[in-house]
């Protein structure tokens, strides 16, 4: 059941975990991760949208981001909930088919779910993906293969991709 926004039974929670991309602020609700942000995210929720801090919900999410930071772990088993149209939905749900350490073009996405004229309409579905890393919208890249967009900025797409890839540094920062 995915209740309204800020419905009067969602119990709100949120931490910060430590990252070689830095600090992410993980967010759930009713302890089921609902979003997972960097620092300087193009579209961050306000912060006082994201509960009380209480880390208590994210063990098991920490847990398996500092194995896949780690090297050890290449997907995630998680239980969540990605809150959008039912367009971004399928969008964001394609992003969770793409291999680890593999890149796909916007259009190839627009394709995968079924609409292949889609390409810009994937494109603004993928930038307000509210599970950055875990789904992985940094796996999408242009149609020539370069870098376009990433809510995370280009520096930290650009970390992810060689990271995944094997050729990346231990840490961003």
């Amino acid at each position: 059941m995915t209740l309204p926004k800020h419905h009067p039974l969602e119990h709100r929670t949120h931490t910060v975990v430590d990252s070689s991309v830095g600090p992410l602020t993980l967010v759930a609700v009713n302890g089921v991760l609902t979003g997972l942000y960097m620092r300087r995210q193009r579209h961050r929720p306000p912060e006082e949208t994201f509960g009380e801090p209480d880390p208590a919900p994210f063990t098991e999410v920490a847990s398996q981001l500092r194995a896949y930071f780690d090297g050890r772990r290449t997907d995630f088993d998680l239980p969540m909930v990605l809150t959008g149209t039912p367009f971004q939905q399928r969008v964001w749900a394609a992003l969770r088919d793409i291999p680890y350490g593999e890149t796909i073009t916007y259009g190839q996405l627009a394709d995968r779910i079924g609409q292949p004229t889609a390409a810009r309409a994937v494109g603004l579905a993928n930038g307000k993906n509210p599970i950055g890393v875990i789904v992985p919208c940094h796996r999408v890249v242009g149609s020539t293969g370069g870098l376009t967009g990433y809510g995370g900025g280009l520096v930290t797409k650009r970390y992810l991709l060689d990271f995944e890839r094997g050729v990346g540094g231990t840490s961003l920062f």
